[in-house]
């Protein structure tokens, strides 16, 4: 048990400071601090010495200069019970310091503000802080540290009942410095490599650094053991249902991706299973959305993830009800809606409390071998002014519509990748084929057993097709127009077979593969 008589305190979040404080004066320790804390304490009624009183030197430079001092590191890093130390502490009239309690400028809010300057960014880099922290991290033999204000209820317990902390709690407290330190560096590294570029497009090195968010029961399969990690319920809110699985939290996150993609369309909903989309339907309504994209394949969705574009109401949710799912996913839930669906035990019900949208611009992927991918988002605008119409036939006002519906679903489905739709729904889609044709021939099939017929339809491709078999198979398939990208060497053999069997194609310029 280390005791504690003296606590250094400088927080930039006063969050439960006063009463915390107070709890440690009741038990006998002394106080120092800095600056805006000080006052804050002062102005609580507190004892408090200010830190330039215990250092004998000034606060200097607007601040920048207070706790940078050999009095206050050496009163951190000192080894209790080593002679050379006991004898350097007494010979310089030092001061030993048992309790550090020190949360950080908040440089990644500033930075998170739209417009932030770079000198206000810069301003707002910690630097006595970390200094302060990692020193009481690294003696934690004797020094409790805290930086986190959710511990002080715990550690402000076992002080009153113990007069210091156990071993096994100053090792916790000194991982998760080291913890936030690190996230911290890593926070001002990512910021300034977006700002300064100095290798170019991508960071020069990579770093990351992201609090557990849950622990999972396991991964993809139930011998993996896994995690979930980063800022999930910034932008997810489980109103209902058991516990997320690894799975769910892909599938859903892909469902969220494209529902975001209509979110200033008509009501619509998609359906997902294994991250791709089995039905995406639009309408008057949710609940003749669900129809339209229920129609599209009704065995998939059993279990499957449902996303939609508006508020979940109770129309949609007695259609939904219908079926089995694991996820259900809206901006928010109407309480007729929520009625309906919490009769479901084991159904996750998911708000996205902030809307329809997607904060990150780079993806960042696995790949083993202890190496990482980052990306760009794939972010391309589905404008039809910067598409280019290639065949003899104009694409007809309806055609246009099921193209600009049909491009942002096909965008996320894995390559390769086709889908038939309509300007209301899909009607029948291909994903992940090792060929072009085998993707076709899959989401052919699929609308024939769902009894949907795709004459007149538009066939969509994430990728160019690279002989006119494919879209000889799609029109024999019914279809009277097809978008894709374009870019093959052999673009004009294929737009010869679209005006050959009567077809209006549109080139893109923009692939979507999805892997």
């Amino acid at each position: 048990m280390s005791t504690i008589r003296r606590a250094l305190i400088s927080v930039s979040d006063k969050s439960g400071l006063v009463p915390f404080v107070q709890g440690l004066v009741d038990c006998g320790i002394e106080i120092l601090s800095t600056g805006g804390t000080c006052r804050t304490l002062s102005e609580a009624g507190l004892p408090v010495k200010e830190i330039s009183d215990f250092t004998g030197f000034p606060e200097m430079l607007d601040g920048r200069v207070k706790t940078l001092h050999p009095r206050v590191h050496a009163g951190l890093l000192y080894i209790r019970g080593e002679a050379s130390h006991e004898k350097a502490m007494k010979e310089h009239d030092l001061q030993p310091i048992d309790l550090v309690v020190v949360n950080l400028y908040p440089f990644e809010e500033t930075v998170a503000r739209e417009g932030v300057s770079f000198e206000d960014a810069i301003e707002n880099i910690d630097i006595g802080g970390p200094s302060m922290l990692r020193s009481a991290a690294k003696n934690h033999a004797s020094v409790t540290v805290i930086t986190d204000p959710s511990d002080y209820e715990s550690i402000l317990k076992e002080i009153r009942i113990n007069g210091g902390t156990s071993v096994e709690t100053r090792q916790v407290l000194a991982l998760k410095v080291f913890q936030r330190t690190s996230a911290y560096d890593a926070a001002i590294s990512a910021y300034l490599s977006t700002a300064i570029k100095p290798g170019g497009d991508v960071p020069g090195r990579l770093q990351i650094s992201l609090p557990l968010t849950q622990s999972l029961r396991y991964g993809e399969n139930p011998a993996q053991k896994a995690g979930l990690y980063g800022d999930f319920n910034r932008h997810f809110r489980q109103l209902h249902g058991k516990a997320l699985s690894y799975n769910n939290i892909l599938d859903l996150t892909a469902a969220a991706e494209l529902i975001t993609e209509f979110r200033d369309a008509d009501p619509t909903l998609a359906i997902l299973k294994h991250t791709n989309p089995c039905g995406v339907g639009r309408g008057p309504n949710l609940a003749r959305a669900w129809e339209n994209a229920f129609e599209t394949d009704k065995l998939a969705p059993f279990g499957g993830i449902i996303a939609v574009n508006r508020p979940m109401d109770r129309d949609c949710a007695q259609q939904i009800a219908s079926i089995f799912s694991e996820v259900i996913i809206a901006p928010s839930f109407e309480p007729g809606a929520l009625e309906v669906l919490t009769a479901r035990k084991n159904l996750r019900l998911i708000e996205m409390p902030g809307g329809l949208h997607t904060t990150d611009e780079w993806r960042i992927r696995s790949v083993g071998y202890n190496c990482l991918l980052m990306q760009e988002r794939d972010a391309a605008h589905f404008d039809r002014s910067q598409w280019k119409v290639v065949t003899s036939r104009q694409p007809t006002d309806g055609e246009w519509a099921a193209m600009e519906f049909g491009q942002r679903v096909c965008k996320h489905v894995k390559s390769n990748a086709i889908v038939y739709v309509n300007a209301e729904r899909t009607l029948g889609i291909g994903a992940g084929q090792m060929s072009r044709v085998d993707a076709s021939r899959i989401a052919v099939r699929k609308a024939s057993e769902a009894g949907l017929s795709l004459e007149g339809a538009v066939v969509c491709s994430d990728a160019f097709f690279p002989f006119a078999d494919g879209l000889v198979a799609a029109a024999e398939s019914g279809a009277r127009a097809a978008i894709q990208p374009g870019g093959s060497v052999r673009d004009e053999e294929v737009i010869a077979a679209a005006d050959k069997a009567g077809l209006a194609m549109v080139f893109t310029g923009n692939r979507h593969f999805r892997h």
